[in-house]
């Protein structure tokens, strides 16, 4: 209805010609300012609507018609600006060009590296048990979010510090169900040791140049740090250590890999210089989300609505809809029917993008039943 960072492998079928369909005039440029009114839409509430418009489903004031002209023949305008078949017999019309069309969207799944601090600092037990473990459950945990998603991205993580002056990882290679894998890796080992983060962000963008990820697959570092950086061969933290660490998160994101930033237990200026440089900001621009963590809960949370937001609910298509039919369309996920402009929109022609609740039932379902349909005359081949 008007007033509106994976995508899922679904078969989506746009049905050929069936009744007339009719836009809102709410959504054209010049709509009347009724068209903003809010309503109640629950079957039988009296209507509060002004004559001549009637309450849509998504609660706001609506009208398809102002005269049986905007209807078309065959049709008449009703006193609530609904266009309504006037019961005359009418032969089915034939368009033979118009024939049923089955899409099959390729999905989105993203690649995801987890560089993760296991300096020293990260045994502090401001974070109960202590940040380490803290961070080791609210990513794979009965709850944690990879162990939630590990269907839904290639998952992969970079526990990072020092060992005899150099810079130590251990790496689990991004895969699809992958919790158990990092799990394992958070678990063998603990912290200890300094916190070279510019060394271990370059090492995360080498990796995925060594290993690209595969087609269609958006790249992107997850960074959970304590602490600011210093280096394997020093424990100072500096004006440079702390500028490396941001022109590691810059030159990331120019090899087409977005930088997310995650402080645990600490807050400062250098980790929203870090969160900038890995998301491409510019002077005078307003400064991107980081996530400066507290408690638990907040990192656990942090870590949902990072992941969350790089995995996307974004179907691709193979051709393109009409965006002025687009609201005529009907879209189910796993039996339920959708609504226009609330539940998903229509994004550049050729791409489904659910939202809201309905976006995260599809995250949280493994394989998801997805169809939808389309007016005759939509489909822009």
């Amino acid at each position: 209805m008007h007033r509106l960072s994976l995508g899922f492998l679904v078969a989506i079928t746009l049905a050929g010609c069936g009744p007339k369909e009719f836009g809102s005039q709410c959504d054209q440029p010049d709509a009347p300012a009724e068209c903003m009114q809010a309503c109640d839409p629950t079957p039988g509430a009296a209507t509060s609507c002004p004559n001549g418009f009637y309450c849509a489903p998504d609660g706001m004031c609506d009208r398809q018609c102002m005269t049986a002209a905007d209807c078309g023949s065959g049709y008449v305008c009703t006193a609530d600006g609904r266009c309504e078949d006037d019961g005359t017999p009418v032969d089915p019309p034939v368009d033979a060009s118009c024939p049923d069309v089955t899409f099959t969207p390729m999905p989105k799944t993203p690649s995801i590296m987890l560089v993760l601090d296991r300096s020293g600092s990260m045994g502090g037990t401001d974070i109960s048990p202590t940040r380490y473990a803290a961070m080791r459950d609210a990513l794979v945990g009965n709850t944690g979010v990879v162990t939630g998603l590990e269907t839904k991205a290639y998952f992969g993580s970079s526990l990072y510090t020092c060992a005899n002056n150099n810079l130590s990882l251990i790496d689990v290679p991004r895969a699809l169900n992958n919790a158990t894998a990092i799990r394992t890796s958070l678990d063998g080992t603990g912290p200890g040791g300094n916190t070279p983060t510019a060394a271990a962000i370059d090492s995360a963008v080498q990796g995925f140049t060594a290993t690209p990820p595969p087609a269609d697959s958006p790249p992107a570092i997850v960074l959970a740090t304590d602490g600011e950086p210093n280096t394997c061969s020093s424990s100072s933290i500096t004006n440079t250590t702390r500028a490396a660490s941001v022109t590691a998160a810059r030159n990331a994101y120019t090899a087409g890999i977005p930088v997310y930033v995650l402080a645990i237990g600490t807050n400062s200026q250098h980790f929203q210089d870090v969160a900038n440089g890995g998301q491409g900001w510019q002077m005078g621009d307003p400064n991107v989300p980081y996530y400066p963590v507290a408690n638990a809960a907040d990192l656990q949370a942090a870590f949902q609505t990072i992941i969350n937001g790089v995995i996307s609910c974004d179907l691709s298509l193979t051709a393109s809809i009409d965006a002025t039919q687009a609201m005529n369309g009907m879209l189910s996920v796993n039996g339920q029917q959708l609504q226009y402009g609330t539940d998903w929109i229509l994004v550049g022609g050729n791409i489904i993008r659910v939202q809201g609740a309905a976006c995260t039932m599809l995250k949280s379902t493994s394989n998801p039943t997805i169809s939808a349909s389309f007016p005759c005359g939509s489909i822009i081949l």
